[in-house]
């Protein structure tokens, strides 16, 4: 998306030409493929750990770190797995989307006219604020140190990230359309008049 929007604001005469279909699908599997990938990987290791005490995990639904927790064999190996793929995973994207961003930011700033730049800040805010909720939500839960934070903080934060985010991405993108836009103002009046 980030890629997209770099795309679509800095080389837009390009824009057609680059983000081709083939190529969006192309993306678009890769994507896929990779997250089979690590699904699958962080799947059958897992599996080859002993489990002998309680089959209650204590979280909101069936994690990595909490079910980890209940093995009676060492998790080192799985950790480590967990860090050496997560890492990448983790940055390769959070790369991509500050250089295209910055580009943008860069871009847009040196439009001349207000309404433009309001008009491409607009189209990237929403994106970049879904993004940040679902990467700092998720850096908080796997990346600091289980010691930090309490079981009920890493139970919030997996909500965020695992329910909160996909609820509000709707309507933040859709709060860009002019008519939902109108459509809220009406409603929000209705029921300020009625209420007086």
């Amino acid at each position: 998306m980030s890629y997209d929007r770099y795309v679509a604001i800095c080389n837009p005469l390009h824009y057609t030409s680059v983000m081709t279909i083939s190529f969006s699908s192309k993306l678009s599997a890769m994507c896929w493929l990779l997250g089979i990938f690590v699904s699958f990987i962080v799947t059958v290791t897992p599996s080859e750990l002993n489990f002998c005490g309680p089959n209650t995990i204590d979280h909101l639904f069936c994690d990595l770190v909490p079910l980890l927790e209940l093995s009676c064999s060492d998790p080192f190996i799985v950790h480590l797995e967990v860090y050496i793929m997560g890492t990448p995973i983790v940055i390769i994207p959070t790369t991509i989307i500050v250089v295209s961003y910055t580009n943008i930011v860069t871009t847009v700033l040196r439009i001349p006219s207000t309404t433009g730049r309001q008009k491409a800040f607009s189209t990237c805010s929403s994106h970049l604020i879904v993004v940040s909720m679902y990467y700092w939500t998720m850096f908080s839960v796997y990346i600091l140190p289980t010691k930090v934070l309490t079981l009920s903080m890493s139970k919030i934060l997996s909500l965020l990230y695992t329910v909160f985010t996909p609820f509000i991405n709707p309507i933040i993108y859709s709060l860009r359309n002019k008519d939902i836009k109108k459509a809220v103002q009406e409603t929000f009046y209705k029921h300020i008049i009625n209420v007086n």
